[in-house]
């Protein structure tokens, strides 16, 4: 029986950081790359292309570091 894939809808997905990350707040997954147990997912911001980053994926399930979605600051 084949493994599940971690974080299968990781690619495509949008996020709220909860504080300023490289000047912005908004960001979109555009890649993801699996080393072994881990997943990491990379990150660009939505109102400026240059900005990316990767990070480890499992850092996008904790809410006191990001939103899943786009949040406008009044729900933060």
């Amino acid at each position: 029986m084949a493994k599940n894939k971690k974080f299968p809808y990781l690619v495509g997905s949008k996020w709220t950081a909860q504080q300023k990350t490289w000047g912005w707040r908004h960001f979109e997954v555009v890649n993801r790359k699996n080393q072994g147990k881990w997943v990491f997912a990379e990150l660009v911001a939505s109102c400026d292309k240059n900005v990316r980053f990767w990070i480890n994926a499992q850092q996008l399930k904790d809410t006191d570091l990001w939103q899943p979605g786009w949040k406008p600051l009044k729900e933060l």
